[in-house]
């Protein structure tokens, strides 16, 4: 039998993992029962009824969480030489192009987000199997490949975040740290299921929401009623 930490039993004594939360009330639970020595990250799963094998119900989207994510988000910024003051005024954490795009061919992708412009997606297509499974490809569709890149470094800095429905179904994301206030944990997962409820495909028959679960690093998970 698996034997359960001290840290563990203190959490689940704390709450009903029988029980189904609002959201409004895990949002306060989820700061009781985390208790690792460092600002832990809080995800949400929400585990929805499509079939993502459907091009037509992969669901996936971009949001930007009013209280931001608590997170030092590093961007590199692949532009060309007249953008580079641009997205170094904006934030930009790495600017530049031929000598990052030389650094992630030998390995390098000490990143959080990957801005760049049209005209330098032909010379990441051949990268893409190092950024593509480490989520770091750039995307139109995310907002990360366009001629505005001032605009949008602002808006990673400031909380953006992009999600996808994995291939059984959830969409992962982190959407706060412990340290938040209840309220905008609140606030910002309730931004994220929003904006999926809005993304409902519709060829999805029957229930697109099915599940809802908030947890922080090693903290056990709490069932949230999917009614919001």
């Amino acid at each position: 039998m698996t034997k359960i930490s001290k840290k563990r039993k203190d959490a689940l004594s704390k709450y009903d993992s029988t029980k189904t939360y609002s959201l409004k009330e895990a949002s306060s639970v989820i700061k009781e029962i985390s208790n690792v020595n460092f600002d832990s990250s809080i995800d949400l799963a929400v585990r929805l009824g499509v079939d993502p094998r459907k091009a037509d119900q992969n669901v996936r989207g971009v949001v930007t969480l009013p209280n931001g994510t608590g997170k030092d988000v590093k961007v590199l910024a692949l532009v060309t030489p007249d953008k580079e003051k641009d997205a170094l005024d904006a934030g930009a954490d790495f600017v530049g192009l031929d000598e990052y795009l030389q650094k992630i061919k030998d390995g390098w992708t000490d990143v959080d987000v990957i801005i760049t412009m049209p005209s330098v997606m032909g010379k990441l297509g051949p990268l893409g199997r190092v950024l593509g499974p480490r989520g770091l490809m750039p995307n139109p569709k995310t907002g990360t490949v366009t001629m505005d890149v001032a605009k949008a470094i602002s808006d990673v800095k400031a909380g953006k975040i992009d999600f996808k429905v994995d291939k059984t179904g959830i969409i992962h994301a982190s959407v706060a740290k412990v340290s938040f206030d209840a309220d905008k944990i609140y606030g910002n997962s309730l931004e994220l299921i929003q904006n999926i409820v809005k993304l409902k495909p519709s060829s999805s028959k029957g229930t697109y929401v099915k599940s809802i679960s908030m947890s922080s690093t090693m903290s056990p998970g709490i069932n949230i009623d999917t009614n919001i």
